[in-house]
């Protein structure tokens, strides 16, 4: 009690004593590190070239062609195992980005996916 109560009276008496002298700067302030040398442009240039085109961009330009695209096909172009393609399929194109993927078998035994149009209401 007698530790509360000091701080009690101590608090009373730096109202009463000059503001400058009580304040408590012991307590180390956080450094700043130095900033690199690089630096990040937010704004794009008009001189500047488009960012290349990302896996995803490729797999929904191939599934978009009229005749659809194999498995083997979307894995040479992204670099992916069939299993990942097909999991790319399902999850991101047909859940995450709403597109609906119709898979047909072809004369010549291929399956073959591709993204089927949305009909607009006439």
């Amino acid at each position: 009690m007698s530790i509360l109560n000091n701080t009690i009276v101590k608090a009373d008496n730096a109202e009463a004593a000059d503001p400058a002298s009580t304040v408590d700067n012991s307590t180390p302030t956080r450094k700043l590190r130095p900033k690199s040398g690089a630096t990040i442009s937010v704004k794009k240039a008009k001189d500047e070239v488009p960012a290349a085109a990302t896996k995803t961009d490729i797999v929904l330009k191939k599934l978009k062609s009229a005749k659809g695209v194999t498995i083997e096909v979307l894995m040479d172009a992204t670099g992916w195992q069939a299993h990942s393609v097909r999991g790319f399929l399902s999850g991101t194109v047909k859940k995450k980005l709403c597109h609906e993927v119709l898979s047909e078998t072809g004369k010549d035994g291929q399956r073959r996916y591709r993204i089927v149009e949305a009909k607009t209401a006439g």
